[in-house]
């Protein structure tokens, strides 16, 4: 097991509340987790403040010494910084230090790497990687680019490395086209889920949330669950019944994290694209977690960016059992609108039956009902929509007209009443 050496940053000038946990040391200490979920035996860890990052190495020179000989002293032989490094800065500090350093980014990468167990999760993840070591190839020397020649001469060394940049130019290329690939088969299947008019139900939240307990739970299916951050990577869909009877599909996702690096995203829009056609987003968040508020941030930015905050949505408070009554009332009572909350526990089942009785409410909100639409022989377009948005169930032909009926959610049918300026005919709802 390698041992690592934490190093945090902290700006100097951010005001420090007394007796409450910095957001530094918060995200010190998840980065302790993040380590030992990759592996690592954490061995120690150091935080520096100053009124703004050094350039070359982002704790300053004297710090730099003090954290060589902590590291050293300890037996550490990764350093991992909890703040994204320059390619300038990762190199200056692995001189200067001797030892393997990495930053945040890097290290949820390796997760990411160690834990993806689909063709597509892999993908995923290795575009991600190259993404991200592109540009540092210059600064990996001993890795990928053996640098040598004269000085003013384009020597073997800086052909190797151009070499290399090619080369992982070719490879991103080839890993965009396979996941654009994958995206375009999932566009397919979310079509054909609309056309059968499926009701789809998504689950998110911070990692480590509990939210595969909860989807094992609700579906009876065995995903894999571990205490260990990012314990899910690859989607898995299952269906189960509500109380009204309706079948629908459950969607488990991969946890949220502060700080996300980028490139991950980008890399894992494929698979996120699912939450777009979602009908509800069942946010889960660890109750018990003294830090589920600034989590809860973390995810719904996310969902902004992903272009899916104003989605309809549930807040279950998870891990209820591991709080105390009074906790738990404080709880009730800080929620913002207990008709779009439930807490529970997916582990014992306490809260389960209201969970239930309101995903089955609020899918009610929007019915799928069926509607007959009357339109020109000649209007292909307006037919297409039809096919595009609803399940078409029949389509007859009269003179210079054509009824369609169709099978479409109610307030689909008021947007396209809008759209077609026409009467909407509902000879029966269901």
């Amino acid at each position: 097991m390698e041992k690592a050496y934490l190093v945090g940053w902290a700006s100097s000038r951010r005001p420090v509340v007394a007796g409450r946990t910095s957001d530094v040391e918060e995200m010190l200490q998840e980065l302790h987790e993040l380590a030992i979920s990759a592996g690592a035996r954490v061995v120690g860890s150091t935080l520096q403040h100053s009124p703004k990052p050094d350039p070359a190495t982002l704790v300053g020179r004297g710090k730099v010494e003090a954290v060589h000989a902590a590291a050293r002293a300890a037996g550490a032989g990764v350093l991992i910084f909890d703040h994204d490094l320059t390619p300038s800065q990762l190199r200056n500090l692995e001189q200067a230090l001797g030892l393997k350093v990495i930053d945040r980014t890097q290290l949820i990468l390796d997760i990411f790497a160690r834990r993806a167990r689909t063709r597509e999760g892999k993908l995923q993840v290795e575009l991600a990687q190259l993404n991200y070591l592109l540009p540092r190839l210059a600064g990996r020397g001993t890795l990928l680019s053996r640098l040598g020649g004269g000085i003013g001469t384009r020597g073997p060394g800086e052909q190797q490395l151009e070499f290399d940049r090619r080369r992982l130019r070719s490879r991103i290329a080839k890993l965009t086209q396979a996941i654009d690939r994958v995206r375009s088969q999932r566009a397919l299947h979310r079509a054909r889920r609309r056309q059968q008019r499926f009701l789809t139900v998504s689950l998110v939240g911070y990692t480590n949330a509990g939210k595969s307990t909860l989807f094992n739970t609700l579906t009876r299916a065995s995903v894999t669950t571990s205490p260990r951050l990012f314990a899910t990577l690859d989607p898995t869909v299952r269906a189960f019944k509500l109380e009204s009877g309706r079948p629908v599909l459950l969607s488990d996702t991969v946890g949220f994290i502060r700080k996300s690096p980028p490139h991950l995203v980008a890399a894992f829009r494929a698979t996120l694209e699912e939450l777009e056609d979602a009908d509800l987003i069942l946010h889960v968040t660890d109750a018990s977690d003294p830090r589920r508020a600034e989590q809860d941030a973390a995810v719904e930015g996310l969902l902004e960016s992903l272009g899916v905050g104003a989605a309809p949505r549930l807040h279950v408070w998870n891990k209820i059992d591991l709080l105390q009554p009074a906790e738990l009332k404080r709880l009730d009572a800080g929620s913002d609108n207990e008709a779009k909350c439930a807490a529970v526990s997916a582990i014992t089942g306490e809260g389960l039956e209201s969970l239930l009785h309101l995903i089955d409410r609020d899918l009610s909100a929007d019915p799928v009902i069926e509607v007959q639409f009357e339109l020109s022989a000649a209007d292909g377009e307006r037919l297409a929509m039809l096919h595009h948005l609803g399940n078409v169930l029949s389509t007859d032909f009269e003179d210079d007209r054509v009824l369609v009926r169709v099978r479409v959610r109610a307030s689909v049918r008021d947007r396209l009443q809008v759209l077609f300026q026409q009467g909407v005919k509902a000879p029966a709802e269901r």
